[in-house]
């Protein structure tokens, strides 16, 4: 071939030979362009293999402790059905308006290419002419970006067009049909049509009338704009325009009747329902879900995989027997407190407060963010301030009590159960056990005490619950009483504010008996890593913690001052079984083994007679815990454990200006009801859940029971009861401990009086 082309050159003229080479050097170049431009092409092609078997995105799945599944990350969610469970109306109303020679091309609609170019270039209106393939393609292989310019528009259309046209040579028109609607997104994070049924018609697609079908199709355009549950009133008009246009399509192309046309453009929009993510949540544990998936962050990043795509394995601790009795046990209790707050509530003086929350509310709508100009938002803003069913909905959101409340296993640290919020089955917003930080009130005493106690004090060491103001902090008991003498076990039982506060003043002569530094310092040894204020107000609770954390931390006292960090993962695999990551327990003597176990001795009594008395009338078991209360009812805490198990709850307004009504403004009543009904029905089957094999263990052997003579510490003497000593205490205390006996006679007192073990009781 070369040799008759050189012949046939060397027999050209001079003229002839300047031609040719300028011929092949045109010819040259455009070929060099056209390798170019199919290498651009095809570089941003699917390979043949993805094209003849396309693959959707895998969900990686969340399992609980048992292997039961909790939930999924997914960027598609996708439910996969058959086409022949879609109503014949789906298919006629998908293909008037969106490939009306859908049954006749093969991939690739040439007469509709052409006119939506003349139409585009020279009639100035831009037109689609994607075919359902081409849609297809583009939904399947992600060849659509999202920043691209005109010439990557060009290219992504020829990607499509070869895509689509390999499509039709693999799959029946029928396939086509199913796999578009099995992976078409309909906003919500609605993939597919079963999904979307769920999510706008609480239905299953087989059961969509006429209407619903097409205003799903009419969707397909614009998932988000073309929105019915948008708060926008034009975004709403626009998407019942839209539909009513797919009715039509319908008609002309003689798959709906004008009649049923007319019947049909009458239905309205589905209402919005009142929580839209519970269409779209089916876990009973979606705030721990969302728990996990923010520790999963660094996970992936490390091993470089993605969680929402690459169809992780994520075995997790939590029980799902357990969480459902914490839904119960939360949502119970709330409605009993959100009745008392909507009878009892009243606007008087919470005009800045009320204002606060429209405020919000309005800037949080869609019409709101969507206006373009400061003047647009202004008259958004106005609006709405004279909208009163808007306001009102404002209104009853600011008066929702929220809930916090987590249950661990102390001795590995697992998260058995967690409740993020008022609404077990929410999973919105502020997880309210980890993403908030409150004052504990008396609920974080139990450090105090152990400072105390590893400090050298003892369960029936006096301390004077006499008022007291030192530069110018002057607490008061709940009840207010004060005076006299209270031994440290009362004090705690009774939750005491001015005997604990005592502990952080200077006594005559001497130093404190407790340093804020030392309780800072424990705090942070038994897990607790929230920002703590070390000042003498830290005795009753004023610096902010977590639940979770405070939790953990009652949880180390129960487990003999060993500290297990809260965890909730166990293992993560790909999608094949290797293991990515795989965790243990972490578990530290975080303080003194007697120690501890005299404060859990201490808290026990709490429990028993104190001001956590009434978890008895819930759960009989053996139990230790604190009750917490802040200034004027803001926040009601109640921590406690058993022989397996530490649970905390928090109860309280987001809005920290707002307080809780009488009846629920204590820990007591507020916040341990929920803490007591869940252990009941928890250990009502504890082989069910894995619990009741625990012990509270005796007490350590440098540990001893010695008899104390009441009235020396009525008068704030410490005295071993003497042979004359008739009113006597038996208490623990650690062994070892030089304590003087006493040597007065109180048979030939006069005026014999017991300590005043009622001082205080509130419901703190």
């Amino acid at each position: 071939m070369i040799t008759k082309l050189k012949n046939h050159y060397n027999k050209l003229s001079k003229k002839e030979q300047e031609k040719f080479r300028k011929k092949s050097q045109i010819a040259g170049i455009a070929l060099i362009l056209f390798l170019i431009f199919a290498v651009v092409v095809y570089a941003g092609m699917p390979g043949l293999e993805e094209l003849e078997n396309p693959k959707t995105n895998l969900a990686s799945i969340v399992y609980d402790i048992h292997g039961e599944k909790i939930g999924e990350f997914f960027i598609e969610k996708r439910q996969e059905i058959d086409i022949d469970v879609v109503p014949q109306a789906l298919i006629d109303a998908l293909i008037a308006t969106e490939d009306r020679k859908f049954y006749d091309h093969w991939g690739v609609d040439v007469d509709r290419i052409i006119k939506a170019i003349v139409k585009t270039v020279f009639l100035a209106k831009p037109q689609g002419a994607s075919t359902i393939t081409q849609q297809l393609s583009k939904n399947l292989y992600g060849l659509k970006s999202s920043d691209e310019n005109f010439i990557e528009t060009g290219l992504r259309k020829i990607r499509e067009w070869i895509s689509s046209v390999q499509i039709e040579r693999n799959y029946t028109k029928k396939e086509i049909l199913e796999m578009y609607l099995n992976v078409s997104y309909f906003g919500r994070s609605a993939y597919g049509v079963q999904s979307a049924a769920e999510t706008y018609f609480s239905k299953k697609v087989s059961e969509l009338d006429v209407a619903e079908c097409a205003l799903l199709v009419a969707m397909l355009k614009s998932p988000e704009f073309y929105n019915p549950y948008s708060d926008s009133e034009r975004r709403r008009k626009l998407t019942l325009e839209r539909r009513n246009l797919v009715l039509q399509n319908m008609v002309e192309m003689e798959f709906l009747s004008e009649a049923d046309r007319i019947k049909y453009r009458e239905f309205k929009l589905p209402e919005k329902p009142r929580d839209i993510r519970r269409a779209t949540l089916s876990t009973v544990a979606p705030y721990f879900l969302e728990y996990v998936r923010q520790q999963m962050t660094d996970i992936v990043k490390k091993h470089d995989v993605d969680l929402y795509r690459d169809g992780l394995k994520i075995y997790t601790t939590l029980d799902l027997g357990l969480q459902k009795i914490a839904n119960k046990s939360v949502a119970n209790q709330h409605q009993l407190i959100q009745k008392a707050i909507d009878y009892n509530w009243s606007w008087d003086g919470k005009e800045k407060i009320r204002q606060t929350a429209y405020d919000r509310a309005i800037k949080d709508t869609d019409a709101y963010r969507d206006a373009e100009t400061e003047a647009q938002k202004d008259s958004i803003y106005n609006a709405k301030m004279k909208d009163k069913k808007f306001l009102a909905r404002a209104d009853s959101l600011l008066k929702i009590v929220e809930t916090g409340f987590v249950v661990l296993d102390y001795r590995t640290g697992y998260v058995k159960a967690m409740v993020g919020g008022w609404d077990p089955l929410q999973g919105r917003g502020l997880n309210h056990t980890t993403q908030i930080k409150r004052q504990p009130g008396s609920s974080f005493k139990p450090l105090l005490y152990s400072v105390a106690i590893d400090n050298g004090l003892f369960p029936s060491f006096p301390i004077s619950n006499e008022k007291f103001s030192r530069g110018g902090w002057s607490p008061n008991n709940a009840d207010g009483k004060s005076g006299g003498m209270v031994t440290l076990r009362k004090a705690l039982a009774y939750s005491m504010n001015i005997p604990a506060a005592r502990l952080m003043i200077f006594p005559k002569p001497g130093k404190p008996y407790v340093s804020p530094y030392q309780v800072v310092d424990l705090a942070k040894r038994l897990g607790i890593k929230s920002q703590l204020d070390p000042n003498p107000s830290i005795a009753l609770g004023t610096s902010e913690v977590s639940p979770l954390e405070l939790c953990s931390a009652i949880g180390s006292i129960a487990y003999e001052g060993k500290h297990a960090d809260p965890i909730s993962i166990l293992k993560v695999t790909d999608r094949n079984g290797l293991v990515l990551e795989q965790f243990q327990p972490k578990v530290v003597q975080a303080m003194d083994k007697t120690t501890a176990k005299i404060v859990s001795n201490m808290l026990e009594d709490v429990v028993e007679y104190g001001t956590a008395s009434h978890v008895k009338s819930y759960y009989g078991g053996r139990a230790g815990g604190k009750t917490g209360t802040t200034q004027q009812s803001s926040d009601v805490w109640f921590v406690g454990y058993t022989q397996d198990l530490v649970a905390a709850v928090w109860v309280g307004f987001d809005d920290r200006r707002l307080k809780l009504p009488f009846t629920f403004g204590f820990g007591s009543t507020g916040a341990l009801p929920i803490w007591g009904t869940f252990m009941a029905e928890a250990y009502a089957n504890p082989a069910k859940y894995n619990i009741g094999y625990g012990s509270f263990g005796g007490l350590p052997e440098d540990v001893e029971h010695r008899d104390f003579c009441v009235e020396s510490i009525s008068r704030g003497e410490i005295r071993l009861a003497g042979p004359r000593c008739y009113n006597i205490v038996s208490d623990i205390i650690k062994k070892g401990k030089s304590i003087p006996v006493c040597d007065i006679n109180h048979e030939l007192e006069e005026n014999d009086k017991e300590i005043d073990d009622n001082t205080g009781v509130s419901g703190w």
